[in-house]
């Protein structure tokens, strides 16, 4: 009977293998760039190139207009080439916007109106469509536009209504951004017989210090040319082709830039290639010629397609029952993904290098979660190239980055998480030219030397930490300057930032007392625990748990803050858990949430909050009594640490509790912005069924949402696959009863790198009940502590739990937002 088994297991594989290969998915078709385009999704619904520094789309005046254009009404007020994705705060890029008129008032170019808060004009929301690489929009006036884009480069190609006045229609290009943060002096220049304008201006960024320099070249083609030049304020003039202009007194800038009018309204349309580069308009101008050098629309489309098309190949899903809202759900996320960071290569006025230059990280402290690890599976061809840039900007710049974009140093939020980044790569095996004697000293730097600015860079505080063992809450640090506050996370990412030191060290080898000192070091955490701190509810309840990090302040002390402040059902919407100097010892989080941020040892937290049954206790309290948001990074591990606590059921119940009910395919689907991709990620890691536990080669097994999915590694050509046997469409049967790699039983209740570069096959036998598969203490992950109070068998059921929640065919008919800047639902 064991040789009839594996003979069976051996052959259904074979078989298993050839049929699914037939059952590919054409991926780009489940590609929606429009989710997260309401609701503060903060997406870039656009067209662009994996990474591109082109970014083509209309841009509009709504209030969560950060990515360009949303899907929640509003004014265009322009159409512009460069943008980001899925950021908060102030919108960013925009930069550079064309605007069209199908003719003047009375054939006067006096007439047309100039400035852009009074030139702005309302979108047919029916003609919206936006593919990968592709946007097209009709404008109430009834021009219409689509547009396509190369790296450096956008073809906008713009269709004007037939007036039958004998009029001409007219372009703008206007020298300014979606946040209108140009400085003084940003000019333009336009050459009478072409047509061609030039130019550049002075930028801020929208979430750092400092400030950058944009330049252009934009081309005409389609129509012969009437007249040109420039404008400023609310006049034009044909007979000035150049134009210098301040930012003005008043806090916003002045309206200028240059015109275009055509003699004729060809039925084609009329194309404009325009250009950015951060070096000179000269660069810009040759990056348009050799990247669309004949202005074929067609061409570049197919182009940008293809580029999208060869990116989301490696990964393949069975849609077999599946509805098709999920495939569209899965694929957007890992689209979305691959948008931001940029690759500014060659665009770097900064500093000369033969290394590939990245630039738009919106922030490390999001992105490190899960969007950089999903990208060492997927792309790690780009991964390796970003590793390679943030080594190169230590290298030249003396720091690693945390948050970064258009050259500026951003803020840091927390720890010095390209640490995480780093070592996540280093210990999945990414080479390909990174040197990673630079890239350990770049991290040894993180954790040693305080930057004068650790608002920016770096980690602040570290005599305080060197001495103390914590970040004291108002810290006497003179050294370097940043917002003394977040005391708490600051110290538990700094101890999670020296674990993945100390990772790095192990695996170079021969740094025995780096390994000590930061593994040491590592451990900080648990000297801001505050083992008799209560929690009580804003009605005066008792939540029943005690034990919380707190702030703690030089001497000793401790600190005062709520545990439940600043969680999703904290009331007060004014309270503060950011950069401000009134801010709290947490960022973006509560005490409660953070009370799970251990990722180096969470068998030490385990038994610190008295063992597996009161850690899974705890765990679903956080979740069920929605003080976690699911829109904000972190939240996302505590999903699936259960799986630490021997309850792999029970994460995978929690995502298939969280998509699609908080991510959904629509306009809305998002509940946060989407932070350059952290969110696709989410989707993209969850729905496959492997979560990491970023900085370790560990990730966590649950049910995929598909009865399998096939990842091929782009490094090694070897495919990897997970099947569900008794895959259940319904979702009732969603919890692991044994499983096989590779043809042999496998009881781990994680996997590492490994299974992606060497294509193993994990197979998952479902059923509708819990098991005791994934629940030993053999099973679980690895962790510094040792696992301690396991009893060897399952510590409960999740019967009471799914009884306290909807059925999943509820749960997948609703939708979920964002009130008020906090986690709601709305259903």
């Amino acid at each position: 009977m064991a040789l009839n088994g594996s003979l069976f297991l051996l052959f259904s594989s074979i078989f298993y293998r050839a049929a699914y290969a037939q059952n590919s998915t054409d991926n780009l078709q489940y590609v929606d760039p429009l989710i997260g385009s309401a609701n503060g999704g903060n997406v870039f619904p656009g067209a662009t190139l994996p990474y591109g520094m082109a970014k083509a789309v209309a841009d509009v005046d709504s209030d969560s207009n950060q990515g360009g254009f949303t899907t929640e009404g509003g004014n265009v007020t322009g159409f512009s080439t460069m943008h980001d994705s899925g950021t908060g705060g102030n919108p960013s890029l925009g930069n550079f916007a064309l605007f069209p008129y199908a003719a003047c008032p009375r054939d006067d170019v006096n007439r047309c109106t100039f400035p852009k808060t009074t030139r702005k004009i309302p979108y047919v929301s029916s003609s919206v469509v936006a593919k990968p690489g592709y946007f097209a929009i009709s404008l109430s006036s009834g021009v219409s536009a689509d547009m396509t884009t190369a790296q450096h480069t956008s073809l906008f190609r713009f269709k004007f209504p037939t007036t039958g006045n004998g009029t001409s229609p007219l372009l703008l290009l206007d020298l300014t951004d979606l946040a209108d943060s140009r400085q003084d002096n940003a000019t333009i220049s336009v050459d009478a017989e072409s047509g061609r304008m030039t130019g550049s201006a002075r930028f801020l960024p929208s979430f750092g210090s400092g400030n950058w320099v944009g330049y252009f070249c934009a081309d005409f083609h389609g129509a012969d040319i009437r007249d040109n030049g420039i404008f400023a304020n609310t006049r034009a003039s044909s007979a000035v082709k150049d134009l210098q202009i301040s930012r003005s007194i008043n806090g916003y800038p002045l309206p200028g830039g240059g015109f275009i009018r055509f003699t004729s309204n060809p039925a084609d349309g009329v194309m404009v290639r325009i250009a950015v580069s951060l070096i000179s308009s000269e660069q810009a101008c040759k990056s348009a010629e050799s990247e669309i050098p004949e202005f074929d629309f067609d061409a570049t489309h197919q182009a940008a397609e293809a580029a999208w098309s060869e990116k989301l190949a490696p990964i393949t899903v069975s849609t077999t029952g599946v509805n098709t809202s999920l495939v569209t759900n899965f694929y957007s996320g890992i689209y979305r993904t691959m948008v931001n960071p940029q690759n500014y290569t060659g665009e770097n006025p900064k500093w000369q290098s033969s290394e590939p230059y990245f630039d738009s990280f919106y922030c490390l402290w999001d992105s490190f979660r899960s969007q950089l690890p999903f990208l060492t599976i997927l792309d790690p061809v780009s991964l390796t190239s970003m590793i390679r840039s943030l080594i190169d900007t230590y290298v030249h710049d003396g720091w690693l980055p945390d948050c970064h974009m258009s050259l500026c140093k951003g803020y840091t939020q927390g720890g010095s998480n390209a640490d995480v980044v780093l070592a996540d790569g280093y210990i999945k095996g990414l080479s390909d030219d990174i040197d990673w004697a630079k890239g350990y000293a770049a991290v040894i730097n993180d954790a040693e030397n305080e930057p004068y600015d650790w608002s920016n860079e770096g980690r602040g505080g570290l005599d305080s930490w060197k001495a103390l063992g914590y970040i004291p809450t108002q810290d006497f640090d003179y050294k370097g300057f940043g917002t003394l506050t977040r005391s708490v996370s600051r110290t538990l990412e700094y101890a999670y930032n020296d674990f993945v030191v100390a990772q790095m060290a192990k695996g170079i080898g021969g740094k025995d007392e780096d390994v000590e000192k930061y593994t040491e070091r590592s451990s900080n955490w648990q000297n801001l625990y505050k083992k008799d701190q209560k929690s009580f509810l804003f009605n005066g309840s008792d939540t029943g748990y005690t034990g919380f990090f707190q702030g703690k302040y030089a001497n000793g002390t401790w600190h005062n803050q709520d545990p439940l402040w600043c969680s999703t059902i904290d009331p007060n919407n004014q309270r503060v858990c950011s950069l401000q100097n009134t801010g709290q010892e947490t960022f973006e989080s509560s005490l409660w949430e953070y009370g799970f941020y251990v990722p180096g040892d969470q068998a030490g937290l385990i038994t610190l909050y008295g063992g597996p049954t009161a850690f899974v206790d705890r765990l679903n309290y956080l979740h069920d009594q929605n003080i976690t948001y699911i829109g904000n990074e972190p939240s996302f591990l505590t999903v699936f640490q259960y799986h630490y606590a021997g309850r792999p059921a029970l994460s995978a119940l929690r995502s298939h509790f969280y998509i699609p009910r908080y991510f959904s395919p629509t306009h809305a689907g998002l509940p946060g912005n989407d932070d350059s991709g952290a969110m696709g990620s989410f989707v993209a890691m969850s729905m496959m069924g492997l979560f990491p536990n970023p900085g370790q080669n560990v990730y966590l097994i649950t049910p995929p949402f598909f009865e399998s999915v096939s990842i091929k590694s782009p490094l090694t050509g070897k495919t990897a696959v997970i099947r569900n046997v008794n895959f259940d469409p319904s979702y009732q049967a969603i919890y692991v009863q044994s499983a096989t790699l590779d043809g042999v039983p496998y009881t781990k209740n994680w996997i590492d790198h490994s299974f992606f570069t060497e294509g193993k096959e994990l197979v998952l036998t479902l059923g509708r009940n819990e098991s005791s598969w994934g629940t030993k203490v053999e099973d679980l992950p690895p962790s510094l502590s040792e696992y301690t109070g396991f009893n060897g068998t399952v510590n409960g059921t999740v019967g009471e739990t799914v009884r306290r929640w909807e059925s999943r065919a509820a749960l997948g008919s609703m939708k979920s937002g964002v009130l008020g800047g906090v986690g709601k639902e709305m259903v």
